[in-house]
């Protein structure tokens, strides 16, 4: 891919993450039969991000971007692995690999800050927009992937902003075992591992930052108050749910973080696979966007039936991916067990090969 291409991708990657209306819910779900999954949004208000489905096999040859071009590190695909794009098909955005790794980039504003570009150290770089791809298909577990990644430098391919900051993100990183970490890069470099207790991730400020937040909420639980008698008042609830009285239901990343956690501590356990993907979906629906809602009266809305433009989950037990798109909300599943990745095609497809398909009708 010449020089040219490659900074092209790199300003469309840019252009994208860094629009004020991207946005990432995540969340974990255990079911009682030992599945584990990972689940997440994805949005942006900005137009369509024109998604693809990646199917990635082993032995595939990657080179990785840098602000030059494509002569950053090398590697040979060692597992093979599923995922969505944005943008552009080497810009995976989230997936699982056959060993049970899932890797998602959740938008960082602000707060992210990689290393700076140097070139006498390209072959070392890969960039943040290729990260979760390299990870896939490098590393079968958390710690494989931590201590690689000691190897690499993290670069931005963009430009900066005005304010000198460039457009990146953060990194959710779990496996087969239950583990998961986030992965967080601040003043041109300093990395830092945290331990993702939460079970939820969302977008900034800092990991820390959300974790503390919550104490903020430590009065809500599940449940309808009791009725109660004030003075000569009688109160009581006027309907289900009045312990959550006060959750915020903005669309921040605070907020969306602090519902995810209630939403997923209060949900029962799935007994299976089966049943836990189809919680993960439910609880993800309370973060479906309406286009409409990030946009003042009067401006220009973009012709997209949804901000929320593609939801998936990961079954890491059972290497599968599950997605969803605005256009379709019927799930699709890609079983990794039953693809042969030794002859398997590097595969780029439409997520939605018939977007605009009609209803399905019944007749009697």
């Amino acid at each position: 891919m010449n020089k040219l291409l490659s900074l092209t991708l790199a300003t469309l990657l840019v252009t994208a993450v860094s629009f004020p209306g991207n946005a990432c819910t995540g969340i974990a779900i255990n079911a009682a039969d030992g599945t584990k999954l990972l689940a997440r949004t994805i949005e942006w208000k900005g137009g369509n991000l024109n998604s693809k489905l990646i199917i990635l096999p082993r032995g595939l040859k990657n080179t990785a971007f840098t602000p030059e071009g494509q002569n950053g590190h090398v590697w040979y695909n060692k597992y093979g692995a599923v995922g969505a794009s944005t943008v552009e098909p080497p810009f995976v955005t989230e997936g699982v690999n056959e060993m049970g790794l899932n890797v998602g980039i959740f938008y960082f504003a602000h707060v992210g800050s990689l290393t700076p570009y140097n070139p006498k150290r390209a072959k070392k770089s890969v960039s943040d927009g290729e990260l979760v791809r390299y990870m896939l298909t490098s590393f079968a577990t958390v710690e494989e992937a931590l201590k690689g990644l000691e190897k690499i430098e993290i670069i931005p391919i963009g430009k900066p902003d005005k304010n000198g900051h460039y457009a990146t993100g953060h990194w959710r990183i779990s496996d087969a075992s239950g583990r998961s970490v986030v992965l967080e890069i601040t003043n041109q470099g300093e990395r830092h591992v945290y331990e993702n207790n939460l079970r939820v991730f969302t977008n900034s400020p800092s990991f820390p930052w959300h974790q503390a937040n919550l104490n903020n909420y430590i009065h809500l639980s599940g449940g309808e108050t009791p009725d109660k008698t004030v003075g000569d008042v009688n109160l009581y609830s006027f309907g289900g749910g009045t312990n959550l009285t006060g959750l915020p239901g903005d669309l921040t990343p605070p907020s969306r973080l602090v519902r995810a956690f209630f939403y997923t501590q209060s949900a029962p356990v799935p007994a299976n696979a089966y049943e836990a993907v189809t919680q993960a979906f439910h609880i993800l629906n309370n973060f479906d966007l309406p286009i409409g809602a990030e946009y003042a009266p009067g401006e220009q809305i973009p012709n997209m039936p949804s901000a929320t433009q593609w939801t998936a989950v990961s079954d890491v037990t059972h290497p599968t991916f599950y997605y969803r798109t605005m256009y379709n909300s019927a799930i699709r599943k890609i079983d990794l067990t039953k693809i042969d990745f030794e002859t398997v095609k590097y595969l780029v497809l439409d997520m939605d090969p018939k977007p605009q398909e009609t209803f399905y009708e019944l007749t009697f």
